[in-house]
């Protein structure tokens, strides 16, 4: 299994958004110092529930100061982002980084983003197949042109061009429709922390189903490494683990989730914080380092998935944050099953190793896009 953290920069309430923003960074600079396999970016506009409102440029400063671990966003919403902008600078990230960096994308959802950035209810509504396939062409070929029903241009070529084998790109699938969409194309799903395994496990039979019936590559199929996202809190005890979760996880979400706005300004109806918290912590890892193993393992199990994201900022604090990264690569990963065939989870580096440039996702979806 690979372990990775899911960054949200949540603004806590009455924390500076300089504070949620420096955790984030730090959170990931620890990841990669214990040895974690990658770090998930989130992307949010205009609300305190996510303060990082470009996942790629984030993602270019983490590489900057990373050297092995993997970073990917979770996701670069598609509905608010020219393809051809989005393409041009995952290219860059992945040639200049020997292949760390995995784009993430999605819908997005019926937010007032739609308006400020000019692209319409169509473009949630009808347009993600379009922005998605446009994409992944600047991703494959070295002159793209389009002729659709929100782009059209003439050919240009695709400066820099990756060669037409990456970066990876994963899909942030909350529907049967998104599914069979990302099936279809041979791409891999990120599934939502909202979820529990036995939905998820649904969404995965489906994307196989789809991708056989799409035609997709049976090697594709067979190794199509899609992420679960969820939460981690590590604590002494599962009374402790959750208690930190209860102490400031539903303030966050009753400040961010509150601040969404609808497109036509109609109300939406939200999921109640304190509800949302408990169900977080029944899903996920979130207790004793065994029981997080354990949860762990039964998700993999279930699923079929061995790659995760995991919230770890749900204390709100930098040293909190910090502590629980390290927890759950020291004290965590080293409990995970050892699959049939392969070698122990890495552990943290030792500190007079020498940092080593490598990718930290799996070729797979290189495949897929390429």
């Amino acid at each position: 299994m690979r372990i990775g953290t899911f960054v949200l920069a949540g603004q806590y309430p009455g924390q500076p958004e300089g504070e949620a923003l420096q955790r984030a960074v730090r959170s990931a600079e620890v990841a990669e110092e214990t040895g974690l396999d990658a770090v998930w970016l989130a992307e949010h506009h205009f609300v305190p529930y996510g303060l990082c409102p470009s996942a790629v440029t984030l993602a270019a400063l983490l590489l900057g100061r990373t050297r092995r671990i993997g970073v990917g966003t979770a996701i670069s919403v598609l509905s608010t982002t020219h393809p051809v902008a989005l393409g041009e600078q995952a290219a860059l990230l992945h040639l200049l980084t020997g292949g760390r960096f995995t784009l993430g994308v999605g819908r997005g959802g019926p937010w007032v983003d739609l308006e400020v950035f000019g692209t319409g209810a169509a473009a949630y509504e009808r347009g993600f197949p379009e922005s998605l396939d446009l994409l992944l062409r600047w991703l494959r070929e070295s002159e793209v042109g389009a002729d659709g029903e929100r782009y059209r241009f003439r050919q240009v070529p695709v400066v820099p061009f990756a060669g037409g084998a990456g970066p990876p790109v994963v899909v942030a699938c909350t529907s049967p429709a998104t599914v069979r969409l990302a099936a279809a194309r041979g791409l891999p799903m990120l599934l939502g922390m909202h979820i529990g395994d036995e939905e998820k496990a649904g969404m995965v039979a489906l994307w196989r189903t789809a991708a056989r019936e799409a035609g997709v590559d049976g090697d594709v199929i067979a190794s199509a490494d899609h992420v679960s996202a969820g939460v981690a809190q590590v604590g002494d005890s599962h009374t402790e683990a959750v208690e930190t979760l209860r102490r400031a996880l539903p303030g966050w979400l009753r400040q961010g989730l509150a601040a969404h706005r609808t497109l036509d300004g109609s109300p939406r109806r939200m999921r109640d914080p304190l509800n949302y918290t408990e169900l977080l912590c029944e899903l996920h890892p979130v207790g004793t380092p065994q029981l997080c193993a354990d949860r762990l393992a039964a998700t993999a199990e279930r699923t079929g998935i061995t790659r995760f994201a995991l919230v770890v900022e749900g204390s709100g604090g930098m040293e909190s944050t910090e502590r629980n990264v390290r927890r759950l690569a020291a004290e965590v990963v080293p409990l995970l099953p050892i699959p049939a065939g392969g070698a122990a989870a890495p552990g943290p580096p030792a500190a007079s190793a020498a940092p080593r440039v490598a990718p930290a996702f799996s070729s797979h979806a290189a495949r897929a896009t390429g």
